[in-house]
């Protein structure tokens, strides 16, 4: 399943090639405040086949909760838009926001974080379930 995606005024864009690892929803509260949602949407593919082909994203090194350490944000200084993650603590790892395909119709195999789904959210009916971080 190669992809493509950008944010939405379109000055930065990406592609990736091959399989995601893994398709999940995190309803961790970091995920909750960086997409100002009630959780992100994520597939996470090798960094190797990864590669922005426009523009330049802006980047916010976080801590994040879980591993201490640097959890890298990348967003479109233009319109904000969020577009991918690398976290130190998965190295090699990119994890693209789905909303930022341009085919956002993608399976979602897991949920993590799942204590922390807001009360009106139901869980997906086929994805695993998970309380924390594999």
């Amino acid at each position: 399943m190669p992809g493509s995606g950008s944010c939405l005024c379109g000055n930065i864009a990406y592609e990736f090639t091959g399989e995601p690892a893994v398709t999940a929803l995190c309803h961790c509260t970091e995920c909750q405040k960086w997409g100002a949602s009630t959780f992100s949407a994520n597939a996470v593919v090798p960094t190797s086949a990864f590669n922005v082909t426009k523009g330049t994203p802006k980047s916010f090194p976080r801590i994040a909760l879980v591993s201490g350490k640097p959890h890298n944000l990348f967003f479109c200084s233009d319109c904000g838009g969020h577009l991918y993650t690398q976290p130190e603590s998965s190295p090699g790892t990119t994890n693209i926001q789905t909303g930022s395909l341009h085919d956002t119709n993608i399976p979602i195999a897991a949920e993590l974080f799942v204590g922390r789904r807001c009360n009106y959210v139901e869980p997906l009916e086929n994805a695993l379930q998970v309380e924390k971080m594999p």
